[in-house]
């Protein structure tokens, strides 16, 4: 027995009875049905699955939706809860760095440490959706039938979505759903104007199928659909020519792989890594290799300018002089675009309207307090995920915090040279994500107890012989 169910055995009661075997799923925190579960449980995950295809989300109508819809999400709970007549609230610890954040931008619109109020209130608008869906996916998934159905859920979108970014990279250049063309331009993959951004959503979408591949969970025809999604998924990141997905990616798959090879018998972990690479690799050559093949050529060039005075190196060494300026607070949240143009030190025709970094943005925006809670967010979130990875391949709740814990890893470091963090659609996913690594073993506890209780001593007068 894992040491989580050890745990939860401990901390129940002793009886034995009928009543205790009806108690025990509100022990577990389970409160009694109502028809706004589903409203509130679907609709959080369904505001999710709304952003990407949304172009990402970007647009103001977009943006709107996820705001509103997150608020409205928030009244409907606060309503379940008051028919319920007790306030039940399951806590995360990504809570805490969560609300220290919160408070780092208050304190920069009440002190007035922003150079464009208007901007910082705006953006703060934006991460209080984010923290919404958080706190209410903390909220509304309980339950290991749940975590089925989502992994089909997002298998199933994450495929669709990449059948769909493969047929329009085909069959139509430069248009977004074959009719729209983006006014400023850009390298158009999938839903997504730039496809580093499409790539970064993968990079999320894709550990989920393939985690539920390697569970026990997964036998015969499940297994092989599993496979073959997440193979589609990472294709479509290379084929979407985001050399920054690929590195995010390939960091995943090696992440996997050690910790597969110390649940499994020598080699075959390894073996397993192989055949998925080998099946990528033929579906690379199937639909693109030529143009794969000359963007992976171009890697060691182009990232050989950049080290020697390209942009992302300027802008990287103009985000140090910004922070340098106000290291404490920053800028403001969300006003690097608009401060930016001051400090540039290259000249461009284009807008510039992120530091193609996340870390210099974070730090430029919320100086050394903000950066600090994103690192102490970072540290609880893996400690946590890491805890719940003993037992994975049988345990629901190690399973969903290694599949969550490398959709986030591969953000982290596809963030090193991009902004996914910057693009709602994708922020919204990754910090959900973050909290369900996070969050406390709940999967397949009360289910557990109850059958432990339901099965009477074979027989009561041999328990009360010596041993």
């Amino acid at each position: 027995m894992c040491a989580w169910s050890k745990g939860a055995a401990t901390t129940m009661p002793t009886e034995t009875s009928a009543a205790a075997e009806v108690r025990s799923p509100a022990a577990a925190g389970h409160a009694a049905p109502s028809l706004l579960d589903p409203f509130v449980f679907w609709g959080v995950f369904g505001l999710l699955l709304f952003g990407p295809v949304a172009f990402g989300a970007v647009e103001p109508w977009s943006i709107l939706i996820l705001e509103t819809g997150a608020a409205v999400l928030l009244a409907l709970w606060a309503i379940r809860q008051a028919q319920s007549g007790e306030l039940q609230i399951f806590s995360n610890p990504l809570f805490f760095p969560m609300l220290a954040f919160a408070a780092v931008v208050i304190l920069q619109l009440a002190l007035g440490r922003t150079a464009y109020r208007y901007q910082t209130f705006s953006s703060a608008l934006l991460y209080c959706a984010y923290g919404t869906l958080c706190f209410l996916a903390a909220q509304c998934l309980r339950r290991t039938a749940q975590v089925k159905m989502l992994t089909a859920v997002f298998s199933s979108y994450g495929f669709a979505v990449a059948l769909f970014a493969l047929v329009q990279g085909i069959s139509s250049k430069g248009k977004l759903y074959w009719v729209r063309t983006p006014a400023h331009g850009g390298w158009i993959y999938g839903p997504y104007v730039n496809h580093d951004h499409y790539a970064g959503l993968m990079e999320m979408l894709a550990p989920i199928p393939l985690v539920f591949a390697l569970t026990h969970y997964a036998h015969g025809r499940r297994r092989i659909m599993a496979a073959v999604a997440a193979a589609v998924m990472a294709s479509s990141i290379f084929l979407s020519g985001s050399r920054g997905g690929m590195a995010a990616f390939a960091v995943e798959i090696a992440v996997l792989t050690v910790l597969a090879s110390k649940k499994q018998k020598p080699g075959k972990a390894g073996l397993a890594a192989g055949i998925f690479v080998a099946v990528i690799v033929g579906l690379l050559a199937w639909l693109g290799g030529g143009e794969l093949a000359r963007r992976m050529a171009s890697i060691h060039t182009e990232a050989q300018a950049e080290l020697s005075g390209g942009t992302r190196i300027a802008m990287d060494r103009d985000a140090l002089k910004m922070f340098a300026q106000r290291p404490i607070l920053g800028w403001g949240l969300g006003v690097f675009p608009t401060v930016y143009p001051q400090f540039r030190s290259f000249y461009t025709d284009f807008y510039v309207n992120a530091a193609h970094n996340d870390y210099l943005q974070l730090l430029v925006e919320t100086g050394g307090l903000g950066f600090a809670t994103m690192l102490g967010f970072l540290v609880v979130l893996y400690r946590q995920a890491i805890r719940k990875l003993g037992n994975w391949p049988a345990d629901t709740n190690g399973a969903v915090a290694l599949a969550a814990m490398l959709g986030v890893t591969g953000i982290l470091v596809h963030s090193l040279v991009d902004f996914n963090l910057q693009i709602p659609a994708n922020a919204a996913l990754f910090y959900v994500f973050c909290v369900l690594a996070a969050t406390e073993p709940r999967f397949g506890l009360a289910s557990r107890v109850v059958r432990r209780r339901a099965v009477p001593p074979e027989n009561p007068q041999r328990s009360e012989a010596p041993a």
